[in-house]
């Protein structure tokens, strides 16, 4: 019974997750915790995150214990040169601290050249995000395209089977000739062929998109249908409100910025280095000693207790001359200051560019798709015509499909012309710092 049970709820789930079909935003967020490359990234941040947390802990003494053992034997020579044996045991054991007073802050710049460092480690965990949103929105999008082409193959295939039908019992009553009847089926033919076809494009660009969620179980895999307008708005008449808003809000240009401080903050770290170190230090030892062939040995524990030490010490370095290497460091950690400035610029250049190049698509498609319209408007009204010329006997088979080959390519130029368009529209919101939906 209880075997029963589970086999009954494990098919219940199945066939759960088969009919599950997923958001866009369900899509990113899980990409966002399952995909490999999120998941290096956020390794990179871990580790960065301990070297705050080690540079932090530099400024706190460390303590060390030390514990030596050590047992000698054989012959040696007294003080008036006797032959005499040498066999003893000896024991040291001490507890040290050491904690650095003064360093011209190092240790201090450290932990906050760490702290840039993991920030800009998390906006680049950030970037990888953004660009797999990217990714899966623009592969959703082209889901949703290729059901929207399936649907139009659909009524393409259901038009040719009434005009396969139509055929049939005109060519049985001898109104038409056979030839009516065959092209009807060829048309027919080919109607299918491009309903499998875009079957086919659907099940492709759902696997493309499991690929990116990387999902083991693509085979059940669907997407939910958005709704999207037929009307659509026109797009903005300038970039620059939007290229200043991407320079705010974009990762890469925030961790670019970010590297720079921290490079700076690697030149006054160098610089440290001229001036002097001053370091205090504190411990206690004591130690036991055995001659093996003297009689007169002390106990253990009472030699502990009379060798017990202390001590308490200060010391400076004071840098004089290390052959120019903390010159040449400082200089080093400039070039790498320049080179972080460059990448500011570079990554600027790079937003800037793929904002206007979404401006200048989003401009294309839209005019693209007003275009489209109008094809589409212009073969509905010639396949209109064509049809009622077909059943009135004063035109032939063949201008009925090709005025309907004709306006089903504006259909799909139409949905082309859309989806492109949307998305070029949801890349210039991303820049602008709204998140994309749909």
């Amino acid at each position: 019974m209880k075997k029963t049970f589970s086999l009954v709820l494990l098919a219940v789930f199945t066939i759960a997750f088969s009919q599950k079909k997923w958001s866009l935003q369900e899509c990113v967020d899980y990409a966002e915790k399952n995909n490999l490359q999120v998941i290096s990234n956020q390794y990179s941040t871990d580790i960065q995150a301990k070297n705050l947390e080690i540079a932090k802990r530099q400024k706190l003494p460390s303590v060390s214990g030390n514990i030596n053992n050590n047992a000698d034997f054989g012959q040696g020579r007294d003080y008036i040169g006797q032959s005499v044996r040498t066999d003893a045991f000896n024991n040291n054991t001490s507890i040290g601290a050491n904690v650095e007073l003064y360093n011209n802050g190092r240790l201090r710049k450290s932990a906050e050249k760490s702290q840039y460092d993991l920030d800009a480690s998390l906006l680049d965990a950030e970037k990888v995000k953004n660009d797999i949103s990217l990714n899966i929105a623009q592969q959703y999008l082209q889901v949703l395209l290729n059901k929207e082409v399936k649907k139009i193959t659909d009524e393409s295939v259901a038009n040719a089977e009434k005009v396969l039908t139509r055929a049939k019992i005109t060519t049985k009553v001898g109104t038409t000739p056979k030839t009516i009847e065959a092209e009807a089926t060829a048309s027919l033919a080919r109607e299918k062929q491009k309903q499998k076809s875009a079957e086919i494009d659907i099940q492709r660009s759902l696997f493309s998109l499991a690929m990116l969620l990387q999902l083991k179980d693509y085979k059940a895999f669907d997407v939910q249908e958005v709704p999207l307008p037929n009307l659509l708005d026109a797009p903005l008449s300038s970039t620059d409100n939007i290229v200043e808003k991407a320079f705010d809000n974009q990762p890469q240009i925030k961790a670019a910025e970010t590297r720079i401080l921290s490079a700076q903050k690697q030149i006054e770290i160098a610089k440290t280095a001229f001036y002097p170190s001053i370091s205090a230090s504190a411990g206690v030892g004591t130690s036991y000693y055995d001659y093996f062939s003297s009689s007169k040995d002390v106990g253990f524990f009472k030699q502990y207790q009379d060798k017990f030490g202390q001590q308490v010490g200060v010391s400076a370095n004071i840098p004089i001359f290390n052959k120019g290497i903390t010159k040449l460091q400082v200089e080093q950690a400039k070039i790498s200051e320049n080179s972080a400035k460059n990448s500011l610029e570079m990554q600027k250049v790079e937003v800037q560019q793929n904002v206007q190049k979404a401006y200048f698509d989003a401009n294309a498609n839209y005019e693209n798709y007003l275009a489209a319209l109008e094809a589409e408007k212009s073969t509905k009204l010639a396949l209109d015509f064509a049809g009622k010329s077909y059943e009135a006997g004063k035109t032939t088979i063949y201008d009925l499909n090709m005025a309907r080959n004709n306006y089903v390519n504006a259909q799909g130029s139409v949905s082309q012309a859309k989806y492109n368009y949307i998305f070029s529209m949801k890349l210039l919101n991303f820049y602008a710092g709204i998140p994309i939906s749909l």
